[in-house]
């Protein structure tokens, strides 16, 4: 991780917030042959018997089920929008461009559920990509029970419990209020990536340059 602390998030809000708001995690972990592995898929932060841990489900006998059988520890990284900085738009242009992005990088210990937790894992999952519309077909309470019960006996679902959390929102904090204020005007002007982006910095400018 890109590790200077003037890019930390520290305050938890905002990181649960970004966790919900960008679900679908980038999962890894070492299979019996200390070779990585690697997939993404939407995972849930939740509070259990006062601690926090992320849920969700994978694929049955697939390497990543296999390598996180053999190797409880696992990454999950949480990636938001990114943008391209020009270095053009400082106040002094002599000087590298950059990349702006915001990342929540969680280590945990992971195990996998019973049927019952599956059930949940499901319900929730369908749910919130549903926009909580429990009438919606595709909720997993409304899908015939011959599917349900064939989906799931290829799928498992996971608990992780979250060990450490690491940040990096990376918004031009280290550089002048002109230079900051210039950066927002222009990816303002840019794509959706980069309105988010900007959106983000406006929040922070007035803590940065008070």
């Amino acid at each position: 991780m890109y590790n200077l602390p003037y890019y930390k998030e520290h305050d938890e809000q905002i990181i649960r917030e970004f966790i919900g708001q960008y679900p679908f995690a980038f999962l890894t972990g070492c299979d019996i042959e200390n070779k990585p592995i690697a997939t993404q898929v939407p995972v849930f932060i939740e509070e259990k018997n006062g601690k926090e841990v992320l849920r969700g489900h994978i694929m049955k006998n697939t390497d990543h089920h296999k390598a996180f059988l053999h190797n409880e520890n696992v990454l999950a990284v949480f990636t938001g929008k990114h943008t391209y900085v020009s270095g053009s738009w400082y106040s002094n242009p002599n000087i590298a461009s950059t990349w702006n992005y915001m990342s929540v990088h969680v280590k945990g210990i992971v195990k996998f559920l019973g049927d019952n937790e599956l059930e949940d894992v499901l319900r929730m999952t369908s749910l919130y990509f549903e926009d909580q519309n429990e009438e919606s077909p595709t909720v997993f309470d409304n899908l015939p029970l011959a599917f349900k019960q064939r989906a799931m006996g290829a799928i498992v679902a996971f608990e992780i419990e979250i060990k450490e959390i690491d940040t990096i929102f990376k918004l031009s904090q280290d550089r002048d209020a002109e230079s900051y204020q210039n950066i927002i005007n222009k990816l303002k002007e840019q794509d959706e990536d980069g309105r988010v982006i900007a959106a983000e910095m406006e929040k922070r400018a007035k803590k940065l340059f008070p």
